[in-house]
């Protein structure tokens, strides 16, 4: 089997990569643009295929995807932090929906049908109310940020195909989701990034927050792509599942953990450089229904996740 996930140097799509190649008879592609990093897949080289290619760009979509002909696609690829959202809305709008839309259109002039994921995400539930938790699929899609605007874009363009044209296309909204190789643009990373430097003399005792009051619902990436692998293996197509730990953490209890896995104490200050527009107080997801069919459920303790993470910086600075 061929697989294609678009994307694959970010931080999902490595670990995404790790899992396939662990499954017999599966031969794994993956896109990048020509300035991506690639750190998160230097292990990787030789291992899998690489394809450059612009999402942004449908020539060069169409390429790639004549090039691959996949039996699955996991569409990971995106401008994906919330913040960059508020700066650059046009960009986040048009990477994200323009881009997917090339790629369905890609897969519609080859003729082929490929099995797609779509990985959409808990910041297209956006504005929900304490009746709504836990968030389920049926919850009203009140986005709070492009971004949110952005994925809601994606998810109901993926409906759209399958109903119009019956491209076998999964739906998945992953809440929260961290771990190593996680950016230090997101929440735990930054604040395992700061650790560290401040335990190697880096930088002064002293945490620069957000608002820390917000709840989020986090899961360990490498659990995660264990649901979207399954989401293409077990999913129907047209539907759309939450992937989900069901539990949610205030991000001041986040801090205080890392604080005592480290043994590093520290003051803090809150950054208004860090604080959004807007923000969704509590988003807490029920995976009921994607645990029903496949039996997905989260594996990876949440202490052993930050850990690594701690770990990850600590070899990386």
């Amino acid at each position: 089997m061929r697989i294609l996930i678009t994307g694959i140097t970010g931080f999902a799509g490595s670990h995404l990569a790790d899992l396939a190649l662990e499954k017999d008879g599966v031969e794994v592609w993956g896109t990048f643009r020509w300035r991506s990093p690639m750190d998160n897949v230097k292990h990787l080289k030789g291992r899998i295929e690489f394809v450059e290619c612009d999402l942004r760009d449908s020539s060069s979509v169409l390429g790639a995807v004549e090039r691959v002909k996949p039996d699955w696609i996991f569409h990971l690829a995106a401008q994906s932090f919330v913040p960059t959202s508020w700066l650059s809305p046009s960009e986040t709008l048009v990477t994200n929906i323009v881009g997917e839309v090339n790629l369905f259109e890609a897969v519609k002039k080859v003729g082929i049908k490929p099995r797609i994921q779509i990985a959409g995400s808990s910041e297209e539930y956006g504005l929900v109310t304490e009746e709504d938790l836990p968030i389920r699929e049926t919850t009203l899609l009140s986005p709070l940020s492009p971004y949110g605007v952005s994925k809601v874009g994606q998810d109901l363009l993926g409906f759209q195909y399958f109903q119009s044209y019956g491209l076998p296309i999964i739906r998945t909204r992953a809440f929260n989701h961290t771990g190593p190789r996680r950016p230090a643009d997101f929440v735990c990373s930054d604040f395992a990034k700061q650790i560290v430097e401040i335990r190697e003399g880096k930088k002064e005792p002293l945490m620069e927050v957000g608002n820390l009051d917000v709840v989020r619902d986090f899961t360990d990436v490498r659990d995660v792509v264990v649901g979207y692998w399954l989401a293409l293996d077990k999913g129907k197509p047209g539907e759309v599942y939450n992937i989900a730990s069901g539990r949610g953490r205030k991000i001041r209890k986040v801090l205080d953990l890392l604080r005592d896995l480290s043994g590093i104490d520290f003051k803090m200050k809150v950054q208004p450089t860090r604080l959004r527009p807007s923000d969704v107080p509590r988003l807490v997801g029920d995976a009921g229904k994607f645990h029903k069919l496949t039996g997905w459920q989260p594996e990876i303790p949440f202490r052993k996740t930050l850990q690594d993470l701690l770990e990850f910086w600590g070899e990386k600075i």
